[in-house]
This record gives C-alpha cells, structure tokens and sequence, in this order.
C-alpha cells in the first residue's frame, strides 16, 4: 500500500523577463522565437546594516543573480529574440565584460554567432572567461571602450551584423523589467534609487520601466533617481567627454555614454541627480556589503552603495525613506578585485588541537 503524501502541483517555473512582461514590451511578437536563459526574478534582500547606517528602510536588486551574472541579460534576451526574428546569424557588441558575456550566451543559445569588441587590456578575467567559454569571437582592441562601440556601430551600419549594445532599443525595453519586478515586490515604487551609471542605458531603462508603471496605475509614483559614476570616469557629472577614463570600477569605465540623454533625463524628471564618487569609497562600500550583507559583487556594483553612504554623511539623506539600490553584476566577474586587500590564512600541521589552539579555542 501507498502511503506517501499526493505529489502536490508545483509552482510555475520562471520563463524569463520577456515571458513575465511581455505585454510592456511592444516590439514582441506573437509568433517571435523567444531566446532566453530564463533571466530577472533576482532577489530584492534589506539590507540590514545599511538601512541601520542610514536610518532608513534599503534594499538591495542583487542583478548578479542573472544567467550570465549580471543585469546585462535582461535586455540581451529580447536584442538577440529580435535579431533572431530579423534573420541575422551574427550578433556584435562592444564591452568593458558583461555585455560580452551575456550576447556570447545569448548567441549560443540562439545558434548564431556572437563578435565581441572589447578594450585590449581592459576586461577582467572573470568576464573574458565567460565570453571565451560561450565561443564568441573575441577582437581585442587597442583603445577604450567608446572605440569599441564605435566599430560596433560600423559594422553593423555596413555589414549583415545586428548590434546589441544598449543603443538598440530592444535592450532597454528588457532592462526596464527591473522597475517592474521591484514595484511588484513591494507593492509601489520606493523613495529613492541608487544605481552605478556607466554608458547610462540602465539608468535610462529603469526610469522608463517605473514611469510606465506609474502611468498604469501599477505604481503611485516615480521614485527620485540617484545616478552615481566613478570619479575617474564622470563625463555626465563633469559635463564633456572624457578621453582615458579610469577607475577600479571596471564595468562603468567609460568617457562616452551611448544614453546620455535618458540618463539626464531620468535625473532631471525625477528631481534626481548624478554624481561621482572615488575608488577609495567604491571600494570601502564593496568590502562593507560583502562583510555585513553577504553580498558578493563586483566593484561597480557597489557605486551605488557608496553614492548613497557618501550623500548620507553629508547629510543629504533623509531619515524613514524606502530605498532601493541596483548592485549589478556578481563579484566572481572580478576576482582580481576581492584579492587586493590580501589575506592573512591560519597555518596549522594536521592535528585537531593544534587548529583550535590557533583558533583560540583551547
């Protein structure tokens, strides 16, 4: 006789960013093949010891969970869907990593090739390992990564190539499903949110995603947006190009942001601001999230952490607010990065007592 318990109906499986919202995305088709990794749906944790840093309620978007670890996969479903339906068998993008990573995924999801254009010395290993691992063609070139995106532009002005940087606008209308999936979270839009800008299609996705919400009514309004840039790498808070940008934060090192009109859009509409903060506070707020939340996340990542410490100390942040703040792409993308500080191992023979005595437990 069977005494085990009915198997109970399992929850839906997660289909990816697309399937979930595909009603805000009008480019989708019906009949369109959809190419994904089943992207989004990533955690939205409080962050305890920031919120008790600030006095207020923070949470933390942890993007890093993403198939290819970071948010760059939200909008890299729908660009290569579109490709896909457009006919191209061939995908180009430029990247400081993780546009790399994702089009390489997404390309070999798809069946197509995927070209790589990226910074000759100025990618981390985490990421180039990824794109080599995919089977991207990966060109190496010897300047920044605005050289990059401007071949990318070229070639797929002159060549049968699809470009999926952030300027193709597919990219955006998957990015934006951040908004949407904060909002559904917490049951409206927070106060504030913080994020790292680099070429500025996330910031300028994410306003387009709440500012869609607020208009269906899913949302009661529009939260204040804080862009934060590195301080070696702020032409929007600096007001011009800068030609040899520089900072530790690998993945926002960038002189010429393709979406600069959105993002000073999204800072302007919603009585935001962008501002910069250097690589000593990038990289103090990358150690405290790792060390208080349990967060891992690659030092971009944790611009938006330190923009709103930095703000905080000078006052500038409220006390009660809801906020929330993008961290967006896993740590593992720059282990390079976590090893800077060193570290000191306990050395022991193989006898129990001997470890708890260096432990100082006996």
């Amino acid at each position: 006789m069977n005494t085990l318990e009915p198997v109970r109906a399992a929850a839906p499986v997660w289909q990816g960013v697309i399937n979930a919202y595909r009603a805000w995305m009008p480019s989708v088709t019906d009949h369109m093949s959809i190419v994904t990794l089943h992207e989004g749906n990533t955690p939205l944790i409080r962050a305890d010891h920031i919120s008790g840093l600030t006095d207020c309620d923070v949470w933390l978007k942890v993007e890093g969970t993403n198939p290819t670890g970071s948010f760059k996969d939200r909008g890299m479903t729908v660009a290569v869907s579109k490709a896909v339906e457009a006919g191209a068998d061939m995908i180009v993008c430029a990247s400081t990593g993780n546009t790399s990573a994702s089009a390489a995924a997404y390309a070999a999801r798809a069946g197509i090739k995927a070209v790589v254009l990226v910074p000759k010395g100025d990618i981390t290993l985490g990421k180039l390992a990824q794109a080599v691992r995919y089977g991207a063609e990966i060109v190496e070139v010897a300047g920044t990564f605005d050289d990059c995106l401007r071949i990318a532009r070229e070639l797929a002005d002159e060549h049968p190539v699809a470009l999926v940087n952030s300027v193709n606008d597919h990219r955006l209308a998957g990015q934006q499903t951040v908004a949407f999936e904060i909002v559904d979270a917490l049951g409206d839009a927070p106060d504030l949110h913080c994020l790292p800008v680099g070429g500025a299609g996330n910031i300028t996705a994410l306003w387009r995603g709440y500012t869609a919400y607020e208009r269906a009514e899913r949302a009661s309004h529009r939260p204040r947006i804080w862009g934060f840039q590195a301080a070696g790498a702020a032409p929007l808070v600096l007001g011009h190009t800068v030609e040899a940008p520089e900072t530790v934060a690998t993945a926002i090192r960038i002189g010429d942001p393709a979406s600069r009109d959105g993002a000073l859009a999204a800072r302007d509409e919603s009585g935001g601001q962008i501002t910069s903060v250097s690589d000593e506070q990038i990289l103090a707020a990358y150690r405290l999230v790792a060390r208080h939340e349990g967060i891992f996340v690659e030092p971009a990542s944790a611009v938006g952490i330190a923009g709103l410490l930095t703000e905080h100390a000078a006052g500038r942040v409220p006390p009660a607010q809801r906020i929330v703040i993008t961290v967006t792409g896993n740590g593992l993308k720059d282990p390079d990065a976590s090893m800077l500080d060193g570290y000191d191992p306990v050395e022991t023979s193989t006898v129990t007592t001997a470890v708890a005595r260096a432990l100082n437990l006996a």
